[in-house]
């Protein structure tokens, strides 16, 4: 991804900022962290997508409210945050439910929360924690999905 430039017009305009890949192939390292990944979060008879999408957010980028396309994955996203500590915020009908992300945490969004949430990082700009600044630096987070229901 070194090579790569960050870009500001995602398809669905949900991204500011950023690089992605898709990657099949990892070290034997990166492997196993992933293997421990999907023990815990995604049950055996789970359909997992076997590319696992990695997004490189720089430190002025953001990704905007939204909620994944039921398209391009199922019930469940899993998600590894490193680099840089960040806040997601999730948005439901009559609730707002900030996050702190820990650079090396983990997230899962399953269920009401995949589904009836939106959900975004925030920029440098307005990302606030328990009205603490939280300054995102250059983030990458390694997402694990399940497949969409109607390719299983």
């Amino acid at each position: 991804m070194k090579r790569m430039r960050y870009e500001f017009d995602h398809w669905d305009n949900a991204i500011q900022g950023y690089k992605e890949t898709e990657r099949l192939n990892w070290s034997k390292v990166n492997a196993e962290t992933l293997k421990k990944i999907h023990e815990f979060a995604f049950p055996e008879w789970c359909h997992k997508i076997e590319h696992v999408h990695v997004l490189d957010l720089s430190e002025d980028g953001y990704i905007k409210p939204h909620i994944d396309s039921v398209k391009f994955c199922g019930d469940l996203i899993v998600g590894l945050s490193l680099l840089s500590d960040s806040v997601m915020r999730l948005v439901g009908e009559n609730m707002v439910v900030d996050a702190l992300l820990r650079r090396r945490s983990l997230y899962v969004m399953k269920g009401s929360v995949r589904y009836n949430f939106t959900h975004e990082i925030l920029s440098n700009d307005t990302s606030l924690f328990r009205d603490q600044r939280i300054k995102k630096s250059r983030r990458i987070s390694v997402i694990c999905r399940s497949a969409p229901v109607n390719t299983v």
